[in-house]
């Protein structure tokens, strides 16, 4: 399984070469929050897509006046995988071309509500009848639409003549990772010859920040925003909020092979398993995550011996960053110490659902250049956290396979195993 086409739209570029020069500088995304006024929240930073023209990724920008930012990332995005990978000059039967994504929910209008629960409130409760009626009055039909999770892989299904298997999961942060894992089973069982996958999402308003900070997950670091981020170190305080989109073109080796496609790496394996534990809390062990990356592996037909860094979820939470470095030393043992880990959201934020996808293309250029991205802000060594986190500098490392981890609220996990091609 193949990866013949790649495309991001994220905090630190608005395509693939210039978020890698990013990371591999060692910048950060993260600033003041722009899209709503965030003075009156804990949390008044984030990783937000900055001067991106949307009017330049199609023909009629005005027919998408009232599409949903998530749906914006995941066509730009699309149209670089797409066009990258030739796949629609091949004369692929359409049946043939499916689409899986792991999308999010989209703009949540907050203002309108706000507007329809202020016109309904009386002394005694709410007048559910003059709620419908300004709702009826207020709510744009189109906008409302766009709030749904499954619309974007619609788009992109329409956008690319795509009549094959049409798939969202939103599996919390591992949704995207999810979405590749199951498009890469479906062309392996031969139900598709390619598959355009990934995920899109943003959640940076104030229904979403909100909710994170009700479950004390997002950084308070208000004044230093571009060291707020700071997976592993033992001041972090709750990750950072980004937003945007990630696709790749995945298909059959021997179907790319006979178009002459540019291979960009291989899918080696994938794993998929649940905590079973709590909904916010993942377990204190790590079981899961164990599960997932020793499935991948084995997926893969590899040992923990042949893997060369991890691409770590890496949140910059209390909990996650400890029990995923927990679950790191169980998987390689005594080899633990030598097993770079780094987590690139200290330079984007947390993309939630499309965190995982990005993060895959991350371990397809590092494969590529031989170069290991940092984790930036890694500055106070934290004992519980004592693994190779590549700290704050990108280091030049041989790098032929590598894991992508993605674990979600509620307990999901994904770990998707990828290396080089090699004919």
């Amino acid at each position: 399984m193949v990866i013949t086409g790649v495309g991001v739209i994220n905090p630190m570029g608005h395509d693939v070469e210039t978020m890698w020069n990013g990371l591999k500088e060692g910048r950060s995304g993260v600033g003041p929050t722009t899209i709503f006024d965030a003075s009156s929240f804990p949390t008044k930073i984030s990783a937000e897509i900055k001067d991106w023209d949307f009017s330049q990724v199609v023909d009629d920008p005005e027919c998408w006046t009232d599409r949903g930012r998530h749906t914006k990332f995941a066509i730009g995005a699309a149209k670089q995988a797409v066009g990258g990978s030739g796949i629609l000059d091949s004369k692929l039967d359409p049946l043939r071309l499916g689409v899986y994504l792991g999308a999010g929910e989209g703009n949540q209008d907050f203002i309108s509500f706000s507007r329809m629960m202020t016109a309904a409130l009386e002394p005694d409760g709410l007048n559910l009848t003059r709620f419908i009626r300004t709702g009826l009055d207020t709510l744009q039909p189109m906008a409302e639409l766009e709030q749904e999770p499954s619309v974007p892989v619609g788009h992109v299904a329409a956008m690319f003549n795509a009549q094959g298997p049409n798939v969202n999961c939103l599996t919390a942060c591992a949704a995207s990772s999810q979405a590749i894992g199951e498009a890469t089973e479906i062309i392996r069982r031969g139900d598709a010859d390619a598959m355009i996958s990934g995920g899109t999402h943003s959640m940076i308003h104030p229904f979403g920040v909100t909710g994170f900070n009700l479950l004390t997950a997002l950084s308070t670091r208000n004044n230093e925003p571009q060291r707020a981020s700071r997976p592993f170190d033992r001041l972090r305080d709750g990750f950072v909020l980004g937003e945007g989109g990630a696709m790749i073109v995945l298909e059959e080796l021997e179907h790319a092979k006979r178009r002459g496609a540019h291979i960009h790496g291989e899918i080696l394996g994938y794993g998929s398993t649940a905590d079973a534990y709590r909904i916010t809390d993942i377990h204190p062990e790590g079981r899961g995550a164990i599960g997932c990356m020793s499935m991948a592996i084995e997926d893969a037909g590899l040992t923990p011996e042949s893997i060369d860094y991890v691409n770590a979820h890496g949140t910059s939470t209390a909990v996650n960053d400890r029990v995923e470095s927990v679950a790191c030393k169980v998987l390689f043992g005594s080899r633990a110490m030598q097993v770079p880990v780094s987590s690139t959201k200290s330079m984007m934020g947390h993309l939630i659902a499309a965190a995982g996808v990005t993060e895959l293309i991350v371990c397809l250029l590092a494969i590529r250049d031989q170069v290991l991205p940092p984790t930036i802000n890694y500055e106070n060594p934290d004992p519980y956290c004592d693994l190779d986190y590549v700290p704050n500098e990108a280091r030049s490392a041989r790098c032929e396979v590598a894991l992508n981890n993605s674990f979600g609220f509620g307990g999901q996990n994904v770990t998707i195993c990828v290396g080089r091609y090699r004919d």
